[in-house]
């Protein structure tokens, strides 16, 4: 007989009243809850699962351990690391001014997040971000909302998918750079992607607007889209049941990609498959309270009566909170990085010149790629090199027969002016002469008269005397 020695722990029990998740979620249940169930550990679970599953696939042999090793709390490692670095969660909201975004996400939260009416006067469509810092029990999540502003105000509405599609663009690359870093710090670094977009439909009870088409067409490949029916207590519900399934046809016809809920785990694939049925959400917000009976619900007051925002039967916002934050938020993290982030990382990589396999369809490394791109580089830098060189080379010939015929127009332009300045200098060496010699015979001329004036007067006095 052969035994074997198992080390366990020993604790203390002490009796309580308190039936709460000892994980801090909140909710109450049994141990096996508390294990199992709590939504806190679900993700977890299901990684351990799919891991177990791929090994099963693989054919790796499974061992039966004899004794206790510790890896079993691994899971619970894993828990506590999360809760204490925290979670973050990006919402994207799009829908026309006044269509009731802000109003959902407060409800969704439940909570004031003090953002100011939007004015239905923008000249192009903007992107207003803001952050917060929520804590449920010990968990703390860092929330990003983006919501449009000024969206479906304008007269040409063409291009105003434009600004969202650029910002999800523009996430996805800050991540590209950060993954591409020599020194990268992802446990620092704020991961901005987009994780689902809430994208809210007017209540018109006809059919999708051709602005829905286009953005949604255009967001769909990047985003994971759940499509909302915006203040569907405006609508009967039986209109509202042909307006689902006219916006299900119109984006089926129109090859529209929408989030669907995953049915591949077996813990969520009942309720998921169920909640795929339902779409698009038909959702009503509100903060305020109102009295229906003896107790105080969330919901709007009415003539006719009260909508309550967390009673199934008035509106699907309790489905939308359910899916969104309880049942596939990481999934929703997951879809967004293996999928549309894998996408543009894969188009990118590729515009670049990067490729997983070779010309003989045989895998190459990164080292190899970079070494083949690199001595492209070079070599295309040598032949623009080269180029240039003989541009330059080029240019400096027709400078220097420019230079060679304006210094000959110079010279030449020189030598007249030298011709007409000699000319002018005999030229005015003979006037000088000229002058000189009148100069000189008008002094001759000068004395010769002053000597015969002189003779004369001499002559005079002499016939004077002679007359005394």
């Amino acid at each position: 007989m052969r035994y074997h020695l198992t080390p366990v722990r020993m604790a203390i029990i002490n009796k309580t009243n308190s039936n709460k998740c000892w994980r801090g979620c909140g909710e109450k249940g049994t141990l096996i809850h508390c294990w199992w169930e709590c939504r806190l550990v679900q993700p977890l679970w299901k990684a351990v699962w799919r891991f177990l599953k791929k090994q099963k696939e693989d054919n790796i042999r499974c061992l039966t351990m004899f004794g206790h090793f510790g890896f079993e709390c691994l899971p619970h490692q894993l828990v506590n690391r999360s809760i204490q670095q925290g979670f973050s969660f990006n919402l994207l909201c799009v829908g026309e001014t006044g269509i009731g975004k802000s109003t959902l996400i407060n409800t969704l939260f439940n909570t004031n997040l003090k953002d100011k009416k939007a004015s239905h006067f923008y000249p192009n469509v903007e992107l207003k971000i803001q952050t917060y810092d929520l804590q449920e029990s010990n968990v703390q999540l860092k929330l990003t909302v983006v919501k449009t502003v000024g969206y479906g105000d304008q007269i040409n509405k063409e291009a105003s998918y434009q600004p969202i599609v650029d910002y999800i663009d523009a996430q996805f690359e800050a991540y590209l750079q950060e993954e591409l870093k020599i020194k990268r710090s992802f446990v620092d670094y704020h991961d901005s992607r987009i994780h689902v977009c809430l994208y809210f439909i007017s209540p018109t009870g006809h059919s999708l607007k051709s602005l829905d088409l286009s953005t949604m067409k255009r967001i769909g490949s990047k985003v994971n889209i759940i499509p909302l029916i915006a203040k569907a207590d405006t609508i009967s519900k039986n209109d509202l049941q042909k307006f689902k399934c006219k916006i299900m046809s119109e984006l089926v016809s129109n090859d529209i990609q929408i989030y669907q809920f995953p049915t591949d785990d077996e813990t969520t694939a009942q309720v998921n498959t169920s909640m795929n049925g339902h779409l698009p959400f038909a959702v009503a917000g509100s903060t305020d309270e109102v009295k229906v009976g003896k107790r105080m619900v969330r919901g709007r007051h009415y003539p006719w009566g009260v909508i309550q925002v967390e009673n199934e039967n008035h509106c699907d916002f309790v489905k939308l909170r359910d899916m969104l934050l309880c049942t596939n938020m990481e999934d929703l993290k997951e879809q967004t990085h293996t999928l549309h982030y894998g996408r543009y990382r894969c188009c990118k990589l590729q515009r670049i010149g990067f490729t997983d396999v070779g010309p003989d369809n045989q895998p190459v490394s990164f080292q190899e790629i970079y070494e083949v791109k690199r001595q492209e580089f070079y070599d295309q830098c040598q032949r623009e090199e080269e180029v240039l060189k003989q541009k330059f080379m080029q240019r400096v010939k027709e400078k220097e027969i420019t230079f060679k015929e304006a210094e000959k127009e110079l010279q030449d332009k020189f030598e007249q002016l030298k011709r007409v300045q000699q000319e002018e200098t005999i030229k005015l060496e003979e006037e000088k002469r000229q002058l000189e010699e009148e100069i000189i015979n008008f002094y001759k001329m000068k004395a010769g008269s002053e000597t015969f004036q002189t003779q004369g007067c001499t002559s005079i006095k002499k016939d004077k005397e002679r007359k005394k």
